[in-house]
């Protein structure tokens, strides 16, 4: 088992130092068919589990525009999944990861960006989306995380024995940042995901005054 772990740590860091100079997936910039123009960036925040992958691939073929994952980004430039970085790592190498990241992915334009859920427990992270594009926070309440998370094995924040005391914990310590960087707020878990794509394309033509 030692030997694979230094094999698994040598690969690792062989892959790493290929993520600084990797072009993101898909920089091509489309047409929005709502307004005919280049529209800015959306920036999806939300909780582990909250539909963010889910409703931004939608988003991004119903608005004509690329789609991101920042997490799948990490872990197609390092060769490894998230939990193995934080293995290696730990939270606060992942966390530099992700600031790192979300540095370079803001620089694509026209694109629906799903963040991880602890993305914006960094301020400079925070100040970075609310300055590049408009916000989305996809709101789920703690029973539906639950149910879409309990057998995820890909989210190290969640591999505990109690896992609705963990969403709890976390919901109560991110839910009022993410309502504050957010320009938008949705609850996520009551409509289907082609409903929740027509609320958000209206919101985004028409955002509510102040």
């Amino acid at each position: 088992m030692r030997y694979f772990c230094l094999y698994a740590i040598c690969i690792f860091s062989a892959t790493i130092v290929q993520m600084e100079s990797s072009e993101p997936s898909t920089t091509v910039n489309k047409i929005n068919r709502i307004t005919g123009e280049v529209d800015s960036n959306i920036l999806l925040v939300g909780m582990m589990g909250a539909g963010k992958t889910t409703i931004g691939k939608s988003l991004a073929s119903y608005l004509n525009k690329n789609f991101i994952d920042s997490d799948h980004e990490i872990e197609r430039r390092t060769g490894v999944n998230i939990p193995v970085i934080f293995e290696i790592e730990g939270e606060a190498g992942f966390r530099k990861r992700e600031a790192e990241m979300l540095r370079e992915l803001l620089k694509i334009d026209n694109m629906v960006l799903a963040t991880g859920g602890g993305i914006i427990l960094n301020k400079e992270n925070r100040e970075l989306l609310k300055q590049s594009g408009t916000v989305v926070y996809l709101r789920a309440a703690v029973n539906d995380l639950w149910h879409r998370t309990r057998f995820d094995k890909n989210r190290p924040l969640l591999q505990t024995l109690d896992l609705e005391a963990k969403l709890v914990e976390l919901y109560d310590q991110r839910d009022p940042i993410y309502r504050e960087i957010a320009h938008i707020v949705v609850e996520s878990g009551k409509q289907s995901v082609h409903q929740m794509v027509k609320l958000l394309a209206q919101q985004l033509a028409y955002p509510p005054l102040g």
